[in-house]
């Protein structure tokens, strides 16, 4: 039985600017060692990448893990970022309890919302922004009235 989600994962170009802004700006900490790997035939079995290599990390916030990677080989097939409307995953959420205050907070480490402000509708607040990769996050605050905020999972 599927019980959840576990984790998203963030394949970088610069991965220690990445983590830095995972960790200032959204507040994920690292909760496990660094995992990085060469010449494992068992991983690249797994993950389906004949003689991969890559530095990785899981971090964790709240209720979501995030794991970041950047691989060395083998070179990517596409080096740009999905956007909206393109197949496959093209963006993670985060909630927030104080749109203001962490819309501010992201501007202030690197996050670009395009000179635009969040939407206001019905029971949710939202916007997408773009990471220092151009990775798309939503952010997004819901009303207490809402049934799809983040607090209803804990009971």
């Amino acid at each position: 039985m599927i019980v959840g989600v576990h984790h998203v994962a963030i394949n970088t170009h610069n991965f220690d600017r990445m983590l830095r802004f995972y960790s200032e700006a959204l507040g994920f900490e690292p909760c496990r060692e660094n995992f990085d790997w060469k010449n494992q035939p068992i991983i690249d079995h797994m993950i389906d990448v004949p003689d991969s290599a890559a530095r990785s990390v899981m971090l964790k916030a709240g209720n979501c893990y995030i794991e970041l990677f950047e691989y060395s080989a083998p070179p990517p097939t596409s080096t740009r970022p999905l956007k909206p409307q393109d197949k496959g995953y093209t963006h993670l959420c985060v909630e927030t309890n104080d749109m203001a205050r962490d819309f501010e907070h992201l501007k202030r480490c690197g996050m670009d919302f395009t000179g635009r402000n969040w939407l206001e509708e019905a029971d949710v607040k939202a916007i997408y922004g773009y990471d220092p990769e151009g990775n798309i996050i939503e952010i997004q605050q819901c009303s207490s009235q809402s049934p799809q905020r983040l607090e209803l999972l804990r009971n």
